[in-house]
């Protein structure tokens, strides 16, 4: 175990890896510790209570392996999760520690791909409800539409391996053509979840052309970036050994390096992380 300061990066399961991949090629001097909870995903139908509950416990291991700084790079955890531990968790655990989320940053950036100041957003049941989104765009674009759809099914075709069978294909067009039935001026949707752009190949097959789809993971890494050089005093914590570690809260470490390496386009080794709960 490294003794250093890593950057942390949660997630409920491997959709985070997607945004860690990013993260690294923008970031790769850095240490980073990575989590996923599978042994308690999917978190995008569980109740808000539940949610933070489980993202506090993951937060806090990671503090404990050294990390002040966390990305929840989890659409589910930011939208029911962040605020309540950036507002009390953190006062009375470590003022000076820092958890992010994959939110904002998007929000920020995400009117100015669209030409026709409409967007939809494609998310977990979790974070439609939440109305996250549409929050946080209205704040940074406050002439934009937002349209929100939940795709329930696309989170675990995706994790049991289905997302290249041409079974999906019929659940990947049925949301599709559910959020762009709310408006024919939709010309960019984003991909609110992290597992979503394993789909990024077949989403687009049944998008017009004028039509764009967005994953997160470059715009939360640029963000990122950027954060680092605003906040030195975080920054000249943080380690830099170039090392990764991947830890998940399921005794079957062999099936999540296999399907972590999907997600993070590299042969994984994973260790066992024990959350007390």
């Amino acid at each position: 175990m490294s003794t250093g300061k890593p950057i942390g990066i949660f997630d409920s399961g491997y959709g985070g890896l997607t945004v860690f991949r990013s993260i690294f090629q923008q970031l790769p001097d850095y240490d980073y510790i990575y989590l996923g909870d599978t042994a308690r995903a999917p978190y995008g139908n569980r109740s808000f209570e539940s949610i933070h509950q489980y993202t506090w416990e993951c937060v806090q291991w990671l503090f404990s392996k050294g990390c002040p700084l966390i990305i929840l790079a989890c659409n589910t955890a930011s939208a029911k999760a962040l605020r309540t531990i950036q507002q009390q968790d953190l006062k009375n655990e470590d003022p000076s520690k820092r958890v992010l989320g994959v939110i904002r940053p998007t929000a920020e950036v995400i009117g100015d791909y669209s030409q026709t100041k409409e967007i939809g957003v494609l998310g977990t049941k979790g974070t439609v409800q939440s109305e996250s989104y549409l929050i946080e765009i209205h704040n940074f674009f406050p002439e934009t539409k937002v349209y929100q759809q939940a795709c329930p099914l696309w989170v675990p075709l995706i994790e049991n391996g289905e997302y290249d069978k041409p079974g999906t294909d019929y659940f990947v067009k049925q949301y599709l053509d559910q959020i762009l039935a709310q408006s024919p001026n939709i010309d960019t949707l984003l991909l609110a979840c992290t597992h979503y752009p394993l789909l990024l190949q077949k989403i687009k097959a049944y998008l017009p052309d004028h039509i764009q789809a967005i994953p997160q993971g470059d715009i939360v890494a640029k963000s990122l970036v950027d954060y680092l050089h605003r906040h030195t005093e975080i920054e000249k914590t943080l380690t830099k050994n170039n090392t990764q570690q991947f830890f998940t809260t399921s005794f079957d470490m062999a099936d999540f390096d296999h399907h972590a390496a999907l997600f993070f386009g590299a042969e994984i080794k994973s260790g066992f992380a024990e959350i007390k709960c």
